[in-house]
């Protein structure tokens, strides 16, 4: 299995794990799968850490999720352990959280990520948006499209963190699939900050 395979299918678990684990350790996580592949600490850090904080958090797995963790991490060291001990579940935890529009979506930050996701190939659509749990409020900043998407959330993710953001949420989100629930409420509530129009709007909330 290629290393770009694994890649992506880390990618495509830590979508779905977005509101599932704690922000802090869910932009660390992009962060080292951001990194050049010739770096090889990163993606051995992940294989440690990702099973062991599902365990910690008690965060349960769908058998898709549980199939993209294996991918993910299996080539990269992973105890296999800790792998079979993570929960399965049949359906994704309840959202513990609301959102809504982000006012605040012409800010420099924003602009910079704009900047970014103009110029990076595939991007179709930048979208923003807020989420609380009744207590912190954190934009959450959703792209759609995007070639290796897992190295632009973490490009994004420093652009929010030089702007004081300090546990970024980027979530950059395949075309043609259907949402997780977190994200179909984001995007619902948000508002387009840049669209190319090649994506009909219906695509962005699973359809």
């Amino acid at each position: 299995m290629s290393l770009e395979s694994a890649d992506r299918a880390c990618h495509d678990l830590l979508v779905h794990l977005a509101g599932r684990l704690p922000d802090q350790l869910h932009w660390r996580l992009r962060d080292w799968l951001a990194a050049e592949p010739s770096t090889h600490l990163p993606r051995s850090a992940i294989s440690a850490m990702l099973p062991r904080e599902l365990l910690r958090h008690r965060v349960g797995l769908t058998n898709r999720e549980r199939d993209l963790l294996g991918v993910a991490v299996d080539g990269w060291g992973a105890s296999r352990r800790l792998l079979d001990a993570v929960l399965l579940i049949h359906v994704s935890d309840e959202l513990g959280f609301t959102f809504g529009p982000d006012h605040e979506a012409a800010d420099l930050a924003a602009l910079s990520a704009l900047a970014v996701v103009r110029g990076h190939p595939g991007c179709t659509e930048l979208r923003l948006a807020r989420r609380t749990d009744g207590r912190r409020e954190q934009r959450v900043v959703l792209v759609h499209g995007g070639e290796r998407p897992w190295v632009l959330a973490g490009t994004l993710q420093r652009v929010l963190r030089a702007h004081g953001d300090r546990t970024p949420c980027v979530e950059v989100l395949p075309p043609g699939t259907a949402l997780p629930r977190y994200h179909q409420a984001a995007v619902a509530a948000s508002v387009s900050l840049w669209r190319t129009g090649a994506v009909p709007a219906r695509e962005l909330v699973g359809g």
